[in-house]
């Protein structure tokens, strides 16, 4: 479509270059925006239509919507990305798909929202939270239909959605025969890695089945300094520089087949499974270098290990008629990973621990929606979970036991969760629309360990409003606002009571260092509640383009942060410095948030030939936050920057059957006092990825990119109010990838 679109090179004139007009988009879009409009049908490529949880009546229509439609009519402010987005960098994994959208950063493969940490990020799978140990940076995106980013939670979903939540919808069953084949090699270090997707999707008769499967293996190199300023073995000063080199590997396959049976015109039932297992390997080797003193140093590692993930969703839905829906979930969750790990001290093994976990869940929920009329409904429904998490680990230290009272012993940590929920969603006007929803929840923690019992109950209420005024009827500019409040639980991990001693200070009847503290999990932790107000104006351009600038606010309490102090603890014989999570403090954040994306020429008329087959987009976010019991300044949540951008673009020549693009996302460097006594200093990133594809016939394309282009090292400083510290410099590397896609 775009290339039947799109003139030959002697009927436009490009007036500015692509690249350097980037920064100017900000600028003038939202001004060149409201002058003019462009004919319709020159938008975003469709996509599937967005499965709402509201009851609608159901209209034929001859055109699918685009993502951007979707976005427009949601009852609640939502970014909707579809396969366009997800295929144009030919990204192996669904992590690098993240990084570059809106307002999301990516971080040891977990994604954040608003700058704020993983943990107050709810990721979604179908709409269910995601099983503990979801790997997204080992899911391919050929696996997934759209990616779903929403700034504010709603009833019939979890809540626990601080920062926001990102659903990812696996692929649906295709409504016709599909055979895709996808033959990936990527490049980072030492040899290529091959990666390997296939997609068999078919009709028979009432059913449609769907069974895609993706292979894949990574090999990655870190390369880091550390320079310490610290108490050595001796507790005296002690000045060293530690370099090191850590090759990590591995491979792994992903499976998600999925029926959809149509048992009538309206009945349907659908089950899905995803099936995850991998293997990894690391390996740390350290060149060292003594300054000063007797420094205590990391030792070298070999480390080796499995994860695997089962899932299996089982979905019913009766339309009993135009006004009344029944939906029924059921779903059964299990986790496993086993972990092998050794360090070497003079050539000889000097610590080893081996071990696994697993976790466990069961799910069911239902809720039933009535229409009230043409433009009013009603849904009402319960969610409830059952999640256990056991944990075993021995640790040996010269072949000795190295906590006798905890190694070997199993612990555990159960969460159960019951909520009913009710949503009321009403298009009071053909200007006004408004969501209400309310969400009451019991958690019930459970952590038990070496024969002691911790049993903790916490009730959430959670009201919800969402607000959408259309400045005109057709709804192009749209102004929204939320009222909601939002909880973050502690994960079972941070409630286990288990020990873990410092690696540098493994002899319990020595002290160690605050730089090099023991780790202790807390089964008295209470979730962080959230009240949140967000505020935003979008503008939606008639060729599909559209811009949107926003505010938020989030007041939490009840926030859980780790905080490291001396302690009299039962497995040493000496006062120990330990870490551990607790309920810490109040905190508060805010923050700005623009975006823009769409053709050229629609969003700078005055500057680019409105026929021209380039879009634009970028975004722009500012972000601010303060944690009451740490003065300030710099007294920000952990890990929220105080600022970030993206811009990018791609173009399809019109002489060739080739398509180009290119993101660049940045962030500044900062600052957090994390407690009193304690602060850390980060540099500033970038990113740079580019990719180009050459598409043979409408069955046959090659794709080539580059993430990471013009690589910047970083570096990572902690400072102790005694003047110790520890500075860490990483080195930043380009990965290559080129994928033929072939549809058979």
């Amino acid at each position: 479509m775009v290339a039947a679109l799109t003139p030959k090179p002697s009927e436009f004139c490009l007036k500015l270059h692509p690249l350097l007009a980037l920064p100017a988009v900000f600028l003038l879009a939202p001004n060149a925006a409201f002058a003019q409009d462009i004919p319709a049908g020159l938008g975003d490529t469709p996509a599937r239509p967005q499965q709402g949880s509201k009851l609608e009546r159901v209209e034929l229509s001859s055109r699918q919507q685009s993502d951007t439609d979707l976005r427009r009519k949601s009852q609640v402010a939502k970014q909707i990305f579809g396969r366009e987005e997800m295929d144009k960098y030919g990204d192996v994994n669904v992590a690098d798909v993240l990084k570059r959208l809106p307002g999301v950063s990516v971080q040891d493969g977990a994604p954040r929202m608003r700058g704020l940490g993983a943990g107050y990020t709810l990721i979604l799978i179908n709409g269910d939270p995601a099983p503990p140990g979801f790997a997204l940076d080992q899911l391919s995106p050929s696996q997934v239909e759209r990616i779903e980013v929403t700034k504010g939670p709603t009833a019939d979903q979890s809540v626990q959605a601080v920062a926001g939540a990102i659903n990812i919808i696996l692929k649906d069953a295709p409504r016709v025969s599909q055979r895709d084949l996808r033959l990936g090699v990527g490049y980072s270090h030492e040899r290529p890695t091959p990666n390997a997707n296939f997609t068999l999707g078919e009709t028979l008769g009432p059913l449609a089945v769907s069974l895609p499967i993706s292979v894949f293996e990574w090999r990655n190199q870190n390369s880091f300094t550390t320079e310490r300023f610290a108490q050595g073995m001796d507790l005296k000063d002690a000045e060293s520089i530690q370099h090191g080199e850590q090759p990590n590997w591995g491979h792994g396959f992903n499976i998600a087949p999925r029926v959809n049976w149509k048992i009538s015109d309206d009945e349907t039932a659908s089950f899905q499974t995803f099936a995850q297992k991998g293997y990894w390997n690391n390996k740390t080797d350290y060149t060292n270098t003594v300054l000063s003193g007797k420094p205590s140093l990391d030792d070298d590692s070999a480390s080796h290990g499995t994860w695997q993930n089962l899932r299996g969703n089982l979905q019913w839905v009766n339309r009993f008629n135009d006004a009344q829906r029944l939906e029924l979930k059921a779903g059964v969750q299990d986790s496993k990973g086993t972990f092998n790990s050794e360090t070497f001290r003079n050539g000889a093994v000097q610590r080893h621990t081996v071990g696994d976990n697993h976790d466990r869940s069961l799910t069911q929920a239902g809720k039933f929606g009535q229409l009230l009329g043409d433009d009013h409904s009603l849904t009402a429904g319960w969610d409830l979970e059952w999640r256990k998490r056991d944990e075993l680990r021995t640790v040996t230290e010269n072949g000795v036991p190295q906590l006798p009272q905890y190694d070997g012993q199993p612990f555990s940590a159960t969460i159960q969760r019951q909520a009913l929920f009710v949503q009321d969603e009403w298009e009071l006007s053909k200007q006004w629309s408004t969501y209400i929803g309310l969400r009451a929840e019991r958690i019930v923690t459970e952590s038990q360990g070496n024969a002691d019992v911790v049993r903790n109950v916490s009730q959430v209420v959670t009201p919800l409003w969402h607000l959408n005024y259309k400045l005109d009827p057709k709804g192009r500019d749209l102004i929204r606002a939320s009222l909601t409040r939002s909880y973050k639980a502690p994960d079972l991990n941070s409630l286990l009571a288990r020990p873990s001693l410092s690696g540098q200070f493994p002899d319990t009847s020595k002290p160690n260092t605050e730089l090099s503290p023991d780790r202790e999990g807390n089964p008295q932790l209470k979730p962080e509640l959230a009240t949140g107000l967000d505020i935003a104006f979008e503008k939606y351009l008639a060729g599909g383009g559209m811009f949107s600038i926003g505010v938020f606010h989030r007041s939490i309490s009840d926030l859980i942060r780790s905080s490291t102090t001396l302690q009299t603890v039962d497995w040493a014989t000496v006062p120990r410095w330990v870490s551990r999570p607790s309920n810490y403090s109040k905190a508060q954040t805010s923050g700005l948030e623009l975006e823009v994306k769409g053709r050229a020429g629609e969003l700078l008329p005055s500057v680019f030939d409105p026929m021209l087959a380039l879009n634009l987009r970028g975004s722009l976010s500012f972000y601010h936050s303060n944690v009451e019991a740490v003065p300030g300044p710099n007294n920000r949540l952990d890990g929220q920057q105080p600022w970030s951008g993206n811009l990018g673009f791609d173009y399809r020549l019109s002489s060739l059957p080739l398509t180009t693009g290119a993101n660049f996302a940045m962030t500044p460097g900062y600052t957090t006092q994390q407690t009193l006594s304690q602060s850390l200093e980060q540099t500033r990133t970038r990113a740079l990825d580019v990719f180009a594809q050459w598409a043979f016939s409408k069955t046959l394309s090659l794709r080539l990119s580059a993430n990471n282009l013009l690589p910047l090292d970083t570096q990572q400083t902690t400072l102790l109010g005694s003047g110790y510290g520890s500075t860490t410099d990483r080195e930043a590397r380009t990965s290559f990838g080129a994928a033929l896609e072939i549809k058979l």
